[in-house]
């Protein structure tokens, strides 16, 4: 598995948002680490399966190496209720197992002692997927056929659960440690392009072709993945870096010039970031016919060849018309989610917050500090402060969907916070290489970043990801002077922001209670707040 890491910080208690929802058995199954999943530590899936596309079927096994951190006779494994387990072999003998939702717990007929070497197991299973009916933001297969009526097949599972198609350990606090392989079987005619690097293909003389995938690194289970169609492959480099993309025949000529973007994308998201964490595994963009998916070193592309997010801008400034979203968004997961994965999908900010802002970084790199601004101001339209960023743990589910937009835009602030670039890049690309290949949670992020910027932040994330509200600036005129405090659910926030009065900037400490400046002021009209460096309300008294 990768490197868990936790710290312990106090942090203040959420708004009671959650309360009301409820949650099941099957939910915590699939959200909790249980002594059935914490004993083992998976190293390796070898993944062997045949698709079928007429009856739109799955037959094959994983084999799953794996260690055991502490003794046991049980371990639990996932896969979807809908599908059917063939058996599972382990020293030539079948184990016996039970089933609860989703949850396989098998049972091992003597205990496996702590630290014994190595071992694997053989898990083999088959039927039908379910399919995703608005793919990737609900979990499944997508069967579809291209303009000549073949085949093209593809899977998105992201928070729904990898399980939901191959038998695995299904939690993002466990990844194999020494990578995988994913061996697809498909109907001769077609091709599959899976994680990893290429590594040979078979004529079975059945009709079927498998073909041979190897991944190196540690990944994500949802990351796995299989595209199935009559591909075209173009290939290029990138100052040493493979680049690869596989593409629907009748767009190679449109592919070839419009994935130029993919190198101006790579040399910004490495210098502010850090060496892409997959160069073992290559680059890979591959055609779907859903929008996208970070799918690692092997991104789901599916935006039609447009400019924008499906050719609109989610910024409302046409600059984001100016890139292709799913390119740019998706390959930063490459670094924010991939390489730096977040421990419990409550925690999908740490994904998504900062591949948001890496949008906001290309576009600095790209056309200036100020068009990044206006980018990224302008998805503030998009923020619904519907309930907080962070999710419950434990459960499988995700917080807000402002993870995003919100996460991003708090990034922003932070970086104005510490009003030092040179130390904010300095920050960011230290935290991307600390934390590469690494699994991690808010308090692992918020005491890096409260170490390395030497301040005290944990008030400003809280206040982003724990409430639904962001922190107002009530601003007065008292006796002709300018007095200022914060209004936030919580008492003890605080946060300096600047503001411009007679067009000089200047700093302020607000605190929650009032504070008297010797800034003489006639009207609170001349008070600027800088609210495109800071995301915050402001209320004038």
């Amino acid at each position: 598995m990768k490197n868990v890491i936790c710290f312990s910080l106090l942090f203040i208690s959420f708004q009671c948002v959650f309360a009301q929802e409820s949650y099941t058995r099957k939910d915590t199954l699939q959200g909790s680490l249980r002594p059935e999943r914490t004993c083992f530590d998976v190293l390796r899936y070898d993944l062997n399966i045949k698709v079928n596309p007429t009856n739109k079927s799955i037959i094959g096994y994983n084999e799953i190496t794996f260690s055991v951190e502490e003794t046991t006779n049980k371990i639990q494994l996932d896969l979807f209720e809908n599908m059917k387990i063939d058996s599972i072999i382990f020293n030539s003998k079948k184990l016996i197992y039970t089933r609860e939702f989703n949850a396989v717990f098998i049972n091992f007929p003597t205990p496996l002692p702590q630290e014994m070497p190595q071992q694997s197991l053989k898990f083999y299973y088959s039927g039908k997927p379910i399919v995703a009916k608005n793919a990737p933001w609900d979990g499944g297969f997508v069967f579809d056929k291209d303009s000549n009526g073949k085949d093209w097949i593809g899977v998105a599972v992201q928070g729904t659960g990898a399980s939901l198609w191959y038998p695995c350990k299904d939690t993002q606090t466990d990844e194999p440690d020494f990578g995988a392989t994913i061996k697809v079987a498909v109907p001769n005619g077609l091709m599959n392009v899976s994680n990893g690097r290429f590594i040979g293909s078979e004529d079975l003389k059945n009709g079927y072709t498998r073909w041979d995938w190897k991944v190196k690194n540690p990944i994500n289970n949802y990351d796995i993945t299989l595209n199935i169609a009559d591909y075209a492959h173009i290939h290029d480099t990138n100052k040493g870096l493979d680049l690869d993309y596989y593409v629907l025949k009748e767009n190679e000529a449109k592919a070839r010039t419009h994935f130029e973007e993919v190198k101006p994308m790579l040399d910004c998201y490495q210098r502010k970031f850090g060496d892409y964490p997959f160069k073992e595994d290559g680059y890979k963009l591959v055609e779907t016919s859903y929008l996208g998916m970070e799918h690692q070193s092997a991104v789901a592309y599916g935006n039609k060849y447009l400019k924008g997010y499906a050719g609109t801008d989610l910024s409302g400034t046409r600059i984001g018309m100016l890139f292709d979203y799913i390119i740019i968004h998706e390959s930063g997961h490459e670094w924010f989610g991939n390489s730096i994965t977040s421990k419990d999908i409550a925690d999908m900010w740490i994904h998504e917050a900062f591949t948001m802002y890496g949008e906001t970084v290309f576009v600095e790199c790209q056309y200036g500090y100020e068009k990044g601004q206006i980018y990224l101001n302008g998805m503030k339209q998009n923020v619904e402060n519907d309930i907080p960023i962070i999710g419950p743990y434990g459960v499988n589910r995700e917080g807000s969907g402002d993870m995003y937009y919100k996460g991003a835009l708090m990034l922003n602030t932070l970086r104005h916070v510490i009003n030092d670039d040179s130390k904010w890049w300095k920050l960011l690309l230290d935290y991307a290489n600390t934390f590469r290949h690494k699994i991690i949670d808010t308090e692992t992020v918020v005491a890096f970043f409260n170490k390395e910027s030497g301040m005290n932040l944990t008030p400003i994330f809280n206040q982003y990801l724990k409430q639904i509200t962001i922190p107002e600036l009530v601003i007065r005129k008292k006796r002709n002077l300018l007095e200022y405090k914060w209004l936030s659910y919580d008492s003890t926030f605080t946060m300096p922001i600047d503001v411009t009065i007679k067009n000089k900037k200047v700093r302020l400490y607000p605190t929650t209670n009032w504070q008297e400046s010797k800034i003489k002021i006639k009207t609170l009209d001349e008070v600027l707040v800088a609210t495109n460096s800071f995301y915050v309300g402001i209320i004038k008294e």
